[in-house]
């Protein structure tokens, strides 16, 4: 994975314009943006997706676009496909040097990312989520580590705080994805949590 923190953009939720929040979580020291704002008309999302996308390359960082593969293309970007999307058809549109996740939500799901070839999948809600409220039900630790164990790597979304990162690291995640947290200003804690879980010696994660 490009980083241990994977950060989701939702413009609703952001403390200041899209585009200077994800300045100041590169900033922050985030290197891995995930541009999701599909409520957008395709023209306004493409103009978005571009002014996101040269301001994470300045920062040597890594841009997914969420479902839709021709702008991933377009962006030399890496894309997350939804639950039961056809994998195989976004590989061989974006090739074999792309980030491909899935948006899992189940056992099943990250069986199914998994056999279709996916790179990682999100698993969601791993705890209740104030940006999503009444989605679930909740996943838990338990329904993590289960996941993690599967063989694909797995990043932990739903509900994710800066002060939740090291329990997920800890239950066998390769990563979070985060969204409220982030958008809210919160972008220096999570990576200093995920910096710090990730110092940790191995025996005691």
């Amino acid at each position: 994975m490009p980083s241990r923190i994977l950060v989701v953009t939702d413009r609703h939720q952001a403390a200041k314009p899209l585009p200077d929040l994800v300045e100041d979580l590169l900033g922050a020291g985030v290197r891995w943006v995930w541009l999701r704002d599909r409520d957008l008309p395709a023209p306004a999302r493409r103009a978005l997706a571009i002014d996101v996308a040269r301001r994470v390359a300045r920062h040597g960082g890594t841009l997914t676009v969420g479902a839709d593969v021709a702008l991933a293309a377009e962006l030399g970007a890496g894309v997350q496909l939804g639950t039961g999307a056809d994998v195989a058809a976004a590989r061989r549109r974006l090739g074999p040097g792309r980030l491909l996740g899935v948006s899992a939500h189940g056992p099943d799901d990250v069986r199914a990312a998994r056999d279709a070839g996916a790179d990682y999948a999100t698993l969601s809600p791993i705890f209740p989520s104030a940006s999503k409220p009444g989605y679930g039900p909740a996943l838990g630790l338990a329904g993590l580590r289960e996941a993690a164990g599967l063989g694909l790597p797995i990043l932990a979304l739903g509900g994710v705080t800066a002060a939740a990162i090291e329990a997920c690291l800890d239950a066998g995640a390769a990563g979070t994805a985060v969204m409220g947290d982030a958008m809210r200003g919160g972008g220096a804690a999570l990576v200093r949590a995920a910096a710090a879980a990730a110092r940790r010696p191995a025996a005691l994660r």
